[in-house]
């Protein structure tokens, strides 16, 4: 389905919603607690993800702090279901009062199909000191024509997390170039090691790593938009080529596994790295606690005579809060308690993300160690950008780069092929517009 599709489907939901909303009665439990729900992708009660298990602690607090007046119920799926399973809930007139979404293009399709709350006059006016509390400009991506829609929970970026024991067993140093990665791996596979864990089941994995070979080559992102570049530039050419290379070296399940097992090869020692968000930490010291002493992290390198090698990817957690809610008030009471401090130095001090309110007092030295690390590198950032899946022209634009990234990797197309493919994609939905 189209994203103008989508669209449209999103916004007769809306119009239905909205026809239902005024003649049904409020949604209350029976000692008149106003109940919301909030939709989130990942398993609250089996999980052992610790970004997961501290918005657990948020649902608690919020229905222990409010009992006999909120209460909130989650939703919960996993992350692969969950954009088809939200938008079902939003097409059958069922939205979530709050639910959880990716910035760029996945959040559009909410904005244009005019489900989500205009949240700017509740920030700016209502709740003017929850606002002037949040990080300078991390709302940036959240504003569409001047109008916010939506709220952070913590700030990510994308590294290279690596085994400090396989490392200095096969002697490998940290590579700071690609052709220093790519020897690194060959050292790695001489010791009996697999070198990097990867999913390419789960495709923004992958494409995280095409991503940055990309931006690494010099690709250009505004001037493909406009039209100023073309995907089959050499430049785009040249990643697919160096992502064909660095692939070889994935796990020999890569092409089936997905972003959980991969990650998990990764901490089990079952891989010596692994292309992932700061929020794989929390993944990670959650599921093996043992492992954080060995996990090291690095920026991923540069390609030597190329672009700025210390461009980083970033990305937020949004809280989204339905159009159709009848209420408001708790909604907004949800938000601000995943913003609140207890909220936040969690984040930093255990699940190891970063907070996006200011004047945090933050224990880092009781953070997760590799937070640290991603804090060193991202002091030295020249730049960021997002995911690529999130940064293109649609979702659809999205997912066309996606596939074209695990068609490379499967051997499927040449990058000569593949990214012929997202260049005919533009041509005939982006470029024509």
């Amino acid at each position: 389905m189209s994203k103008k599709r989508l669209s449209a489907v999103l916004s007769a939901a809306m119009v239905l919603g909205l026809m239902g909303a005024a003649a049904a009665p409020v949604n209350a439990m029976a000692d008149d607690t106003e109940e919301i729900t909030w939709m989130f992708w990942d398993d609250l009660e089996a999980t052992e993800d610790l970004i997961s298990k501290g918005y657990a602690d948020v649902i608690n607090r919020y229905n222990t702090e409010y009992e006999g007046k909120y209460h909130v119920t989650p939703i919960t799926t996993n992350l692969e279901e969950y954009d088809g399973k939200l938008n079902a809930l939003i097409a059958a007139g069922q939205a979530p009062d709050v639910f959880i979404c990716n910035p760029g293009p996945n959040m559009d399709v909410y904005v244009n199909a005019d489900v989500v709350m205009d949240l700017t006059d509740i920030l700016t006016n209502q709740e003017a000191d929850w606002y002037a509390g949040f990080t300078d400009g991390i709302f940036e991506r959240m504003t569409y024509d001047g109008k916010i829609m939506a709220v952070p929970t913590n700030f990510a970026a994308a590294c290279v997390y690596y085994n400090t024991e396989m490392f200095e067993t096969a002697g490998v140093e940290v590579p700071a170039t690609y052709d220093e990665l790519i020897a690194a791996c060959q050292k790695l596979q001489e010791a009996g090691y697999t070198p990097i864990s990867c999913s390419a089941g789960t495709a923004w994995c992958l494409s995280m790593i095409a991503g940055y070979m990309c931006d690494r080559q010099g690709v250009d992102l505004a001037a493909i938009a406009d039209h100023t570049a073309n995907w089959t530039d050499e430049n785009c050419i040249e990643a697919g080529t160096k992502l064909q290379e660095l692939s070889q070296y994935f796990q020999p399940t890569a092409a089936g596994d997905s972003n959980d097992q991969a990650t998990a090869a990764f901490y089990n020692g079952e891989a010596a790295m692994l292309v992932q968000g700061s929020w794989a930490i929390a993944q990670i010291n959650g599921n093996n606690p043992d492992f954080e002493s060995k996990c090291g992290v690095f920026q991923f390198p540069g390609i030597e005579g190329a672009n700025d090698p210390n461009r980083m990817i970033v990305k937020t957690d949004n809280l989204l809060m339905s159009k159709t809610t009848q209420h408001q008030e708790a909604a907004i009471a949800l938000m601000k308690m995943f913003t609140d401090e207890t909220s936040q130095k969690y984040t930093a001090e255990v699940g190891g993300k970063f907070p996006i309110i200011k004047d945090l007092d933050v224990d880092y030295e009781a953070a997760p160690a590799q937070l640290k690390y991603v804090q060193d590198i991202m002091a030295k950032a020249t730049g960021t950008f997002g995911f690529y899946n999130e940064s293109l022209a649609s979702v659809e634009a999205g997912d066309c780069f996606d596939n074209a990234m695990v068609d490379i990797f499967l051997g499927n197309q040449t990058p000569e092929e593949a990214f012929q493919a997202v260049q005919s994609f533009y041509e005939e939905n982006v470029w024509t517009e």
